[in-house]
């Protein structure tokens, strides 16, 4: 499974430097995530670190 930023992303950046799998990328207009490559930080962490920072809250399990 993955996560995924949805439309609400106010591109603010706060989980770019979150990832421990270098996921997430700036897009255009919102942030994206590699559903390839995030692994929801299993194995890094108890859950996924970019929800915890977001604050908009646009980031979900895809």
């Amino acid at each position: 499974m993955a996560m995924k930023i949805t439309e609400e992303c106010i591109a603010c950046g706060a989980c770019l430097p979150e990832c421990p799998t270098t996921s997430i990328a700036e897009g255009n207009p919102v942030y994206t995530i590699d559903a390839n490559t995030c692994v929801e930080c299993i194995g890094h962490a108890d859950a996924p670190k970019c929800v915890a920072v977001c604050p908009v809250e646009c980031i979900v399990k895809a």
